[in-house]
């Protein structure tokens, strides 16, 4: 059994190498940290150390060649490389140009976005309370008072006179029932006798608690919209803002499907990050791995945060041209090997990478 194995392998090897070209596999790449890390001269991250055990048990001669991103998933579709490491997310338009094997990992998208400083989450707090619909609504309040605190006064003076004084003290003391009457405080230092008092306050009473509950419920509804701006915690929410992403990524196809008009694309995350940092856009999406990992390591990026934002799951894998589907298959069953170790468990977790 063990020869007979050990005789499919060396087949599809054999295929496998026959279906290339080249002596030794030109191997793309990009950083993208923290799956493929550059320091200096030297590599590292999660999908350097992977494609080593893959070359290394299947015996495969490569080069690896630094690329753009989009230079090298059109090298794929033409053939002008024969692997790409990068964590490719697996989408229905790549599938059409390229190959991939089985997925190593799991994940999602995030927003990155710009801190907002404990002063200005004030002056926003603020701003929720002094905004015009608060205004008006305050205006209203104080006329209504004023009214039926003279109606009140008016009705009262002359048959409730130690209560409503005559004169201008008598005005205010309307003012003081009417306002106690209409924010329901009740302190009952001041009551109407009359028919006409009575029936004022009644409607001043009734009137009062809606006009309150819908004033407070305006006041409530700006300061949500006041929070939301500065911290969405929906993804619909940046439909109508200016975001960015990685050109020809899988968060530009999903954002394009799901009807994002207002969306720039960078060359990479480092670029996108900084614009995001000078306020040229709102919000930042992409891989959350990519972006966490950026963010902790590059002290310029302090005041980015990411926010609990999860949407479109990502299955990353390992591309290559459509001519190379036995070479595929041969990387696929390495690769599910090699996850089912403890040693891969391991890896994952030197690199700061959990899976969904």
């Amino acid at each position: 059994m063990g020869r007979l194995l050990f005789a499919l392998l060396f087949i599809l090897v054999f295929v496998a190498k026959g279906q290339v070209t080249r002596d030794t596999l030109l191997v793309g790449y990009t950083p993208a940290a923290p799956f493929i890390v550059k320091e200096g001269k030297d590599l590292e991250g999660l999908n350097i150390w992977l494609w080593k055990q893959v070359a290394q048990d299947l015996a495969l001669d490569y080069k690896l060649v630094p690329m753009n991103f989009s230079d090298m998933l059109d090298s794929l579709g033409t053939g002008g490389i024969d692997l790409s490491i990068n964590p490719l997310t697996i989408t229905s338009d790549r599938s059409r140009n390229m190959e991939f094997t089985h997925s190593f990992f799991a994940s999602n998208a995030t927003a990155a976005v710009a801190q907002v400083s404990s002063f200005r989450k004030l002056m926003i707090f603020l701003e929720g309370f002094f905004n015009v619909n608060f205004l008006r609504g305050l205006l209203v309040l104080l006329l209504i008072i004023f009214i039926f605190g003279f109606l009140g006064w008016l009705f009262e003076r002359k048959e409730n006179p130690e209560t409503f004084r005559t004169g201008p003290r008598g005005i205010w003391d309307g003012l003081w029932w009417s306002a106690v009457t209409l924010t329901t405080v009740g302190y009952g230092d001041k009551a109407p006798r009359t028919k006409l008092g009575k029936i004022s306050a009644l409607v001043l009473m009734f009137g009062g608690l809606l006009f309150i509950s819908g004033l407070t419920a305006s006041i409530a509804s700006s300061l949500t919209v006041n929070q939301l701006n500065t911290n969405p915690e929906g993804f619909n929410e940046f439909k109508e803002r200016k975001v960015g992403t990685v050109a020809k990524s899988g968060t530009r196809t999903f954002l394009s499907e799901h009807f994002f008009k207002n969306v720039k694309t960078y060359a990479g995350v480092v670029n996108g990050l900084t614009d995001l940092k000078k306020g040229n856009i709102e919000a930042f999406l992409y891989d959350e791995p990519i972006l966490k990992y950026r963010i902790q390591k590059d002290s310029s990026l302090h005041n980015l945060e990411l926010l609990p934002l999860k949407f479109d799951v990502q299955f990353y894998a390992f591309g290559l041209p459509k001519t190379h589907t036995a070479l595929e298959q041969l990387i696929s069953q390495r690769i599910l090997d090699i996850k089912e170790t403890k040693e891969w468990e391991i890896v994952l977790s030197e690199f700061g990478l959990v899976e969904l």
